[in-house]
Parts: C-alpha cells; structure tokens; sequence
C-alpha cells in the first residue's frame, strides 16, 4: 500500500468518526453513504481525500494532531496531486 493511499484511509476513517464531519464532507462532495463506499474504491479517492483535508486548514491541523503526521506533509502530498473531482 502507498503512503497516499494510508493517509488516504486515515483521512476517511478521521472524517467518519465524527457524526458533523462526515455530514459536512458528505455535503461538500455530493456523496451519499451508499456511493461513498463506492468511491473509495475507486482509483484516485484516496488522493481526492488528501486535497479534501488540504482545503480546510482547521480539519487538517486537527487531523494532523490526531494522526501524528505533520500538517506540512500534507500540504506537500496536496500540492503534488491533481485536483479532480472527489466522487468521481
């Protein structure tokens, strides 16, 4: 498994736990919980995932805190990726 792809799971899984997070993350892409399992199977969810978190700054210093990985990081993985549509 690639470090996109573990930070990527670690993202959903800090999205899911929280009951306002996973309402608002739901809202903001357009997904459902029946098509988010769909998603994350898709190919690139997992970086669409990376530059979700890279455009809230406050979710991504709380992630960061809560997973030990460094807020900067983030942003470099971000930066590096496309920024395509997160449920497609």
């Amino acid at each position: 498994m690639s470090e996109i792809e573990t930070i990527g799971i670690e993202i959903l899984q800090f999205v899911a736990a929280d009951g306002k997070r996973l309402e608002r993350f739901l809202s903001l892409t357009g997904l459902t919980p029946a098509t988010l399992r769909q998603a994350a199977s898709a190919p690139y969810f997992h970086r669409s995932l990376i530059v979700y978190m890279a455009q809230n700054e406050s979710e991504l210093l709380a992630f960061a805190e809560q997973s030990g990985r460094r807020p900067d990081a983030i942003m470099r993985h971000a930066a590096d990726l496309p920024h395509g549509d997160i449920g497609a």
